[in-house]
């Protein structure tokens, strides 16, 4: 086994996700303290081991369907670049690293609470939730949102409720394009079931108009939050937050166009972390918030 092989197992690549721990540290205005800053630097890290041993046991209970997928048979231990028992050894060293780098915390109860609830989460998604028509893309909603429910923990944020709404439906989205682009892979129109999901080859209309619907959703709620009483706390202006909704809308329905077209891989949420026009427009947003804070 090859140290290379083993860290391409892991998912690097999807480390990027676990950025979202510090969404709860900048909304909040804490970029600049240094003890929120390490704080979400240790959720991230901890975060991408968990997701990491969470990786490898999906790679090693699917090794056989990858191995027949067009894209997943490229993965180290569908390739047999990793053997399964080599796999198994690295998972709980990646779980004792996890939850042993929540010591560094100053009050890591919480935190550790939000690592055990994505653990149980994970697992029941990888060995049943998984299989279950909608009840998979709202598991995946909701690991998505335990990350930015552990930038709280971590960091000592106040959850705020419109920050919860929002992730719910903006990951709900995402994950019915992932669905929806997996899918669309493994179509061959003969309406059985696809690679043990729960979908059958007619439902692909379906799951576009639900992951379109909860991208509109997301610009509703950002809409509704711009007139409430929380965003005077944080901003000075937060008339302009307005100018973040056609955004929004732009990059929800731009996703979904390119999934139809068959342009979006199997992880749209890290589609979106390397794209260039996802990028901008991100840059545009925190533009816009900075203005929102800064202006006089």
């Amino acid at each position: 086994m090859s140290a290379g092989a083993l860290i391409r197992a892991m998912r690097p690549h999807h480390w990027l996700k676990n950025g979202l721990v510090f969404v709860p540290i900048v909304l909040n205005h804490d970029v600049f303290d240094l003890q929120a800053l390490f704080a979400g630097a240790v959720a991230f890290v901890a975060f991408s081991l968990l997701a990491s041993a969470i990786y490898l046991l999906n790679d090693i209970r699917d090794v056989e369907a990858d191995r027949r997928h067009p894209t997943k048979c490229k993965r180290p231990l569908a390739a047999g670049e990793i053997t399964v028992k080599q796999a198994y050894m690295a998972v709980p060293a990646l779980l004792l690293a996890a939850f042993g780098l929540a010591a560094l915390l100053p009050k890591p109860a919480h935190f550790v609470l939000a690592l055990t609830s994505y653990l149980f989460l994970a697992l029941a998604y990888l060995l049943f939730l998984k299989r279950k028509l909608l009840v998979d893309v709202l598991g995946l909603a909701a690991l998505h949102t335990l990350r930015i429910l552990a930038g709280n923990a971590a960091a000592g944020i106040p959850l705020s409720s419109w920050l919860l709404a929002f992730s719910i439906f903006l990951f709900l989205s995402l994950a019915l394009v992932k669905r929806y682009a997996e899918l669309r892979i493994t179509q061959d129109q003969s309406g059985l079931k696809k690679a043990g999901r729960g979908y059958h080859a007619e439902d692909i209309e379906a799951l576009s108009q639900l992951g379109m619907a909860s991208g509109c959703t997301c610009a509703l709620i950002l809409a509704l939050y711009v007139d409430s009483d929380a965003v005077r706390q944080l901003y000075r202006h937060p008339e302009l937050i307005w100018l973040t909704c056609p955004i929004i809308l732009y990059q929800m329905a731009r996703i979904w166009f390119l999934a139809r077209r068959g342009q979006v891989p199997d992880d749209p949420l890290v589609f979106m972390i390397r794209d260039w026009r996802s990028q901008l427009m991100g840059l545009v947003v925190a533009a816009i918030m900075a203005a929102a804070t800064l202006l006089p």
